[in-house]
């Protein structure tokens, strides 16, 4: 009752455009700086400005001097191990992915880890190889070095392939592409802070991308599983034709090849799960795949199974490192858009999981500094042959789950990767390719597991769902490149077609309040008699600016077309009349009104005089009792608009016959204004103005009201203070009866529009 109290009683002014930047002083309170003032303040902090630029573009200079031994250490190393562990039989096997040597997967999971630990922002995410940018490098690599160019000893196209050549070029394939990616994530991207750009991928299309790749991924694998050779394929339907030859292939089947198959997977799945099981009692996971490659690498040796059973092995793997060389440019026409499609996924999925930990764990990562370290990565990365990377999942998973806490972890696990390329790497020559690939397949789960995104997104987001399938099924049948262009355009329709359908309502006012909702929502909410408030859920720009016209026609009920029609051919009647004369129906208003029996309801129309700037238009007043006073009005305005509200909410039919005299447009839904959307507004305000409609705007920001002014949208037709704060200011001005002797002050009296109080109508004799 209090706060009831307080509402009718405390009333601030009504505020308009012209009293807002009378009130708060638009744009008085501050000048800005000379140029010699800004030299002056650049040169002050010019000192402590390049040591804030040198920290945020090299973070580790910020975070290692503060790292604490006792509470980090432990953690870091017991972490780096178990992911050092991890990038072995990873980086080996998605090489294979990546038509790669298995030492090239080493090599890429060692320098961008390294470059990381020096630039990158998120303390959990493991950088390095990973299986949907494999499967990317992959398609690109066998469609520009493919086994038909390395043909030794040909007779009607067939002989056997110069591996160590093909295998060569296909390096120098992936580290261009690589590498131009990589500048592409630091130049077009990082550097200019257009980092902002890749937010467009909506986690939808994200997963949905993910899982239709890890399809892709799948099928690829396929063949060292059963130790076939299908026909390699590229292009739209490339999944589809190599399930179709592998089908095909099936009775070629390697048995040995399969059983090693067989078991492995089996021995993968089993332990990984008794590590999902008893990962709280676990002090770290069992590293299961690295306990199969060994065993398998032990087994295929002295069993000879390469030899006997014609099983595939990985083969020679240099020690040592190879000097850095710089990528071949020729090669860079070739593989441009392949190279940014690869920066774009391969950033998106690393952002998406660094966010993930960060927001876990209560730190920033910084959008744009991550692109230029994951750019850096891949650049100074090409140059040492490796290829495109990113984070991993599942190694970030176990980096984070094992106690990492910083980049250390990082760093500890590249000193791994390091000694086995240097005095390990040649003890896994004879590792089947075929545990290699399972190694893949049962990474895979997890994005796999994405599938359930389909019932969940059914009941939550339908366009969301939409956006899934489409971005799955284009992956599928398009490719991963072709599939994400298709994908990333779809989505971007999504946005369009929302825009131009969005909601449209008629707003109400809830009683004792200033809260206007609904009325097809909220029951409470009740029209204002003769005031239409109309709000659109969107922006109003020139795709929706010709609907947001025609639902602004149908949710009021006026047919502005057709009153115009109807005025003109008034108009043309009443030229034809004889000067100083009435028509018909004016003389017998004007007959009641001589009489005395004017009644409550008669329709006047106030024209207001050039000198105001107003164009015609009509303001209906409701009053509870005949005998109020002006004093009782002033007091209660808030009443009676709720009153007369109610009185038009449980009648039927609505007070005024004819029809509302004013239009409130709430514009709090728009940011922008284009000049579609300009034009569109001055037609809504010219064309209800010349039948007798007011038109008002109300919640537009700052920023929409400037565009305004630049367009020109303000005249002496439309003058700015039209334009209110909030709804309720405008239906103040519209109802408050203090403003009725200002209306009556500078207008004249007409015969058709608003109805007007018989008491009131006595007062105002003099008119």
């Amino acid at each position: 009752l209090q706060r009831k109290s307080r509402y009718k009683h405390h009333h601030r002014q009504v505020l308009d455009e012209l009293c807002l930047d009378e009130v708060a002083q638009k744009g008085s309170w501050s000048a800005k700086p000379t140029f010699s003032e800004r030299l002056k303040g650049s040169m002050r902090c010019s000192v402590p400005r390049a040591k804030e630029i040198l920290l945020s573009w090299v973070p580790v200079f910020g975070w290692l001097p503060k790292y604490s031994i006792r509470e980090n250490a432990i953690g870091d190393l017991i972490s780096g191990c178990s992911v050092g562990i991890m990038h072995l039989p990873q980086g080996m096997a998605y090489a294979l992915l990546a038509s790669l040597s298995p030492v090239i997967g080493l090599y890429t999971s060692l320098y961008p880890v390294l470059v990381y630990f020096i630039f990158g922002t998120s303390r959990h995410i493991s950088i390095g190889t990973f299986a949907v940018i494999s499967i990317m490098i992959g398609s690109v690599t066998e469609r520009l070095a493919p086994d038909s160019n390395f043909l030794v000893n040909a007779t009607n196209g067939t002989g056997s392939v110069n591996t160590n050549e093909q295998g060569a070029y296909r390096v120098q394939i992936a580290c261009s592409l690589t590498v131009l990616a990589g500048l592409f994530q630091v130049i077009l991207l990082g550097v200019v802070r257009f980092g902002f750009v890749v937010t467009y991928l909506s986690e939808p299309l994200v997963r949905g991308y993910t899982t239709g790749s890890a399809c892709h991924v799948f099928g690829s694998q396929l063949k060292y599983l059963f130790g076939l050779s299908p026909a390699r394929t590229s292009g739209p339907l490339s999944l589809i034709y190599t399930l179709v030859n592998i089908c095909s292939l099936l009775p070629q089947t390697v048995v040995p090849e399969l059983v090693v198959s067989v078991v492995a997977l089996t021995v993968l799945i089993v332990v990984k799960e008794l590590n999902q099981c008893y990962r709280q009692r676990l002090p770290l996971p069992i590293p299961i795949e690295l306990i199969v490659i060994i065993a398998a690498t032990i087994i295929t040796h002295f069993c000879d199974l390469s030899a006997k059973y014609n099983v595939d092995v990985v083969g020679e793997i240099p020690s040592g490192l190879k000097a850095p060389q710089a990528p071949d440019v020729s090669l860079f026409p070739a593989v441009i858009g392949d190279a940014f499609a690869v920066a774009i996924v391969g950033y998106a999925i690393n952002i998406s999981l660094g966010k993930t930990f960060a927001l876990k764990h209560g730190y920033k990562v910084d959008s744009n500094q991550e692109l230029v370290a994951l750019g850096l990565s891949n650049t100074i990365g090409g140059c040492f042959q490796c290829y495109s990377v990113t984070s991993s999942l599942s190694r970030s998973l176990v980096q984070e789950s094992t106690g990492g806490k910083t980049q250390v972890a990082g760093l500890i696990s590249s000193i791994i990767v390091l000694i086995t390329v240097l005095k390990i790497g040649a003890l896994f020559e004879t590792l089947p390719k075929a545990v290699l690939s399972t190694i893949v397949i049962v990474n895979l789960k997890g994005m796999f597991k994405q599938l359930t995104d389909v019932p969940m997104l059914w009941k939550t987001n339908k366009v969301d769902l939409l956006v899934w399938l489409v971005t799955f099924t284009c992956t599928i049948l398009l490719n991963l490149d072709l599939g994400l262009a298709v994908s990333i355009g779809f989505s971007l329709l999504t946005v369009i077609f929302r825009t131009q359908l969005p909601r449209y309502s008629i707003l109400g006012q809830v009683p004792a309040t200033n809260l206007y909702l609904d009325v097809d929502t909220y029951k409470e909410a009740k029209e204002i008699p003769g005031i239409k408030i109309f709000r659109s859920s969107a922006t109003i720009y020139y795709t929706n600016a010709e609907m947001y016209l025609e639902a602004l026609q149908e949710k009021s009920g006026i047919q502005i077309g057709k009153l115009l029609a109807e005025k003109k051919k008034q108009d043309r009647v009443s030229n034809l009349l004889p000067n100083g004369t009435f028509s018909l129906e004016e003389k017998q208003i004007s007959a009641e009104l001589g009489g005395q029996n004017f009644k409550r309801g008669v329709a006047l129309k106030l024209t207001e005089s050039p000198a105001n700037g107003f164009s015609q238009g009509q303001v209906n007043w409701a009053y509870q009792s005949d005998t109020m006073s002006d004093s009782d009005m002033g007091s209660q305005h808030d009443d009676s608009i709720m009153q007369a509200s109610k009185d038009s909410h449980d009648k039927k039919e609505p007070t005024d016959s004819s029809g509302p005299h004013s239009i409130i447009l709430d514009l709090s839904a728009t940011s922008f204004v284009d000049t579609v959307a300009v034009k569109t507004l001055k037609n809504i305000c010219r064309d209800l103005g010349d039948i007798g409609v007011g038109v008002y705007l109300t919640g537009c920001q700052a920023c929409v009201v400037e565009q305004l002014e630049r367009a020109g949208f303000f005249s002496e037709s439309i003058p700015k203070n039209r334009l209110f704060v909030t709804i309720h200011d405008a239906v103040q001005h519209q109802v408050y009866p203090g403003e009725l002797s200002r209306f009556f002050h500078h207008n004249t009296i007409s015969l058709t529009g608003v109805n007007i109080h018989k008491d009131f109508l006595r007062k105002g004799s003099s008119l």
